[in-house]
C-alpha cells in the first residue's frame, strides 16, 4: 500500500477549513504540518490533526517528510510562498489565482518546471459533476458546434460575509481576479483555451462596510476595479463574453451558458462542485435536465491537489500549473485591455485538461499515494 503522501499547509483563513476536511478524509493522504502567520491558530488546527504540528513556514519548507506544499495564503503572498517551497524541493498547490501579476505566476510555472517538481491550482470545483457533465455534453455533439458561451457573476461584495475582507478590494484582488479564475477554467474545459481578450471595467464606490466579526461596520477602501466585463476569444473560435462584478445584488443568468448550431447548454456555478446541466436543443418546448455523467462524485476542494501527487507523464494535472498560467494570463490581460482600451493576444497557450471519466466516483479516492 505504501505510505500516505505527506502535505504540509501553509495559511489557514477560512478556506482552509474545507482543504482540511478532504483531505483528512483520503486514505492516501495526511497532514504532516501547518503554519500561520497567526501562531495560535496553528496551534489550534493542529490539534484537530492527528499527527499534524503547528510549525513556522521555514520548519515546514525544511521538512524531508513534507512532499507537496498547499499554499492557501492570501494572493499576494502565493508567489513568494510557492517560489519558496519549490527551492525547498516540494511540489506545490496553490490557491487561485496563481499569482497577482503575470510575470509572477510565469516565475513560479518556470521555476516548478526546472527544479522537477509538480505544480497545480485551484479551482479545482471544475472537476466536479457540475462543470464535467456539462463538458460532456458538449464533447458528445448535444448542442452541435459550440458559437459562444456566457458567464456571468454578480454579487453586492465579500465584505457582506468575510471578516476580513480587505485583501478582496487591494492589489491582486477584485471580482475578475477573485472569482474569474472558477469561470474561466471551466470555459477553457468546455471550450478550449483563450487566444485574445478585450475588456471594459469600473470602480463605483470608493469604500466598502465590513457586514461581519469583530470589525463589523468599519469601512474599507477599495483599490481596484469592482465590475470588469469582457470577450474571450478562443483558440476554436467561440466568443465567450464574462461579467464579474462586486457591485449588483443578484441576477437571474446562468452562471455559464453555451451556445451551439444545435442548442444551448446551461452550465452550473463553476464555484460548486455539483448542480444541474440543463439543454434546451432546437426542436424543443423547454429545459430538460440531464443525468451526471461525468467528474468527481462528492468531491471537495482538495481533489485538485490528489489530481495532482497521483497523476502520470500519460495524464497530466487536471488542475495543473499551466492552466492556472493560462487563466492567470487570460484575466490580467482582461485588465490590462480594459485599462488601455485595446484587444490584447495572449503569449500562453494550453491543452484543455483531460476530461474526468464517469468512472470517477471513486477515483478520488485512490489507494494511498506514494512519491512525488
Amino acid at each position: 500500500m505504501g505510505d500516505p503522501h505527506r502535505v504540509g499547509v501553509v495559511g489557514l483563513g477560512v478556506i482552509s477549513r474545507a482543504y482540511l476536511r478532504t483531505l483528512g478524509d483520503h486514505p492516501g493522504m495526511t497532514i504532516a504540518a501547518v503554519a500561520d502567520i497567526d501562531a495560535s491558530r496553528a496551534v489550534a488546527v493542529a490539534a484537530a490533526l492527528p499527527g499534524a504540528e503547528a510549525v513556522s513556514v521555514e520548519r515546514l519548507l525544511d521538512r524531508p517528510d513534507v512532499l507537496t506544499v498547499l499554499n492557501l495564503t492570501t494572493p499576494a503572498a502565493h508567489a513568494e510562498i510557492s517560489l519558496a517551497a519549490i527551492g525547498a524541493g516540494k511540489n506545490v498547490y496553490v490557491e487561485k489565482p496563481l499569482a497577482v501579476t503575470f510575470p509572477e505566476g510565469r516565475a513560479i510555472v518556470d521555476r516548478a518546471a526546472a527544479s522537477g517538481v509538480r505544480l497545480g491550482c485551484a479551482p479545482d470545483t471544475v472537476l466536479g459533476t457540475g462543470v464535467q457533465t456539462a463538458r460532456a455534453a458538449i464533447d458528445s455533439g448535444l448542442i452541435g458546434r459550440p458559437l459562444s458561451a456566457s458567464a456571468v457573476m454578480v454579487t453586492p461584495g465579500h465584505e457582506r460575509w468575510h471578516p476580513q475582507p480587505d485583501f478582496y478590494y487591494t492589489a491582486g484582488g477584485g471580482p475578475l481576479l477573485d472569482m474569474g479564475p472558477y469561470y474561466i477554467s471551466a470555459l477553457v474545459h468546455l471550450l478550449g483555451p483563450v487566444r485574445a481578450v478585450t475588456g471594459a471595467a469600473a470602480r463605483l464606490r470608493a469604500e466598502r462596510v465590513i457586514g461581519s466579526g469583530p470589525r463589523i461596520g468599519q469601512r474599507i477602501p477599495v483599490e481596484v476595479d469592482s465590475h470588469v466585463t469582457g470577450v474571450l476569444e478562443h483558440a476554436s473560435g467561440v466568443l465567450s463574453t464574462i461579467t464579474t462584478s462586486f457591485d449588483g445584488v443578484a441576477t437571474t443568468a446562468a452562471p455559464i451558458e453555451v451556445h451551439g448550431e444545435e442548442g444551448t447548454l446551461a452550465v452550473p456555478d463553476p464555484n460548486q462542485f455539483e448542480g444541474e446541466s440543463r439543454l434546451f436543443t432546437l426542436g424543443d418546448t423547454g429545459w430538460r435536465t440531464l443525468p451526471t455523467a461525468a467528474g468527481y462524485v462528492g468531491g471537495g476542494r482538495g481533489i485538485g491537489l490528489i489530481d495532482l501527487v497521483t497523476a502520470d507523464l500519460r495524464r497530466p494535472p487536471r488542475a495543473g500549473g499551466e492552466l492556472a498560467l493560462h487563466v492567470l494570463e487570460t484575466m490580467t490581460a482582461l485588465l490590462r485591455a480594459a485599462a488601455e482600451g485595446r484587444r490584447i493576444e495572449l503569449t500562453t497557450a494550453v491543452e484543455r485538461p483531460a476530461a474526468v471519466p464517469s468512472t470517477a466516483v471513486e477515483e478520488w479516492k485512490p489507494s494511498p499515494a506514494t512519491g512525488r
